[in-house]
């Protein structure tokens, strides 16, 4: 058995989704000065590696803490789509076998190899057809090594879409973003995968994601 971590580490200055608060992690208190180490955090629900409540985009769905526990837990599907350019649609044909209620849908893009450069904005995004085929699976726990289940817009384009977000979270799935190391998982065999948000109440919280493998 090993244990992976697929969570991004929260740095100031880190990326961000456009428009969202930036990232500062500063010391508050030292041992030189107060005996002790603290960090002033200061971040958005959405920075870093995170989950989607239904609530994010939309009033009336779910908010974070009426989401059931086992949203967040559970045996891995991979589905591997590495090599497409950028920007690409995801679509359906693509979706692995093994979807059923209860199984957490790893979405394996190998973005995250971008983290930290403009190229990262440029992630290939799951349709809304191929969205509708997995809730209609059972599934309803998502997760991406992206910037976001949806086509993130370069600068001055108008093609701003929720339609990803939409179908899975008003489903009442939940969706894991910014994942990293999705890469071991693929091929690996049985994974089990944990990704339980900072208890935070409303639209979404950061979380510490990990896998464990089983060999």
């Amino acid at each position: 058995m090993a244990w992976v971590d697929l969570s991004v580490p929260v740095v100031t200055g880190m990326p961000v989704y456009p428009g969202d608060p930036q990232v500062e992690a500063t010391p508050a208190l030292t041992v030189a000065e107060a005996g002790v180490n603290v960090t002033r955090v200061h971040l958005g629900s959405h920075a870093g590696t995170h989950v989607d409540a239904p609530f994010h985009v939309d009033d009336s769905w779910p908010r974070l803490e009426d989401v059931p526990l086992d949203r967040f837990a559970g045996e891995a599907v991979v589905m591997d789509v590495r090599g497409l350019p950028p920007r690409a649609p995801i679509g359906p044909d693509l979706l692995p076998r093994g979807l059923r209620p209860g199984r957490v849908l790893l979405v394996v893009t190998g973005w995250s190899r971008h983290w930290g450069t403009p190229d990262y904005l440029a992630h290939p995004y799951l349709t809304a057809e191929t969205c509708e085929r997995i809730v209609a699976a059972g599934v309803r726990t998502v997760g991406v090594d992206a910037l976001s289940v949806d086509r993130t817009p370069e600068p001055g384009d108008d093609g701003f879409s929720l339609a990803a977000h939409r179908a899975l979270l008003g489903a009442g799935a939940v969706i894991v973003e910014n994942l990293t190391g999705l890469d071991r998982l693929a091929g690996a065999g049985r994974a089990e995968v944990f990704a339980f948000p900072v208890r935070l109440t409303g639209d979404g919280a950061p979380v510490r994601a990990v896998a464990r493998l089983h060999r």
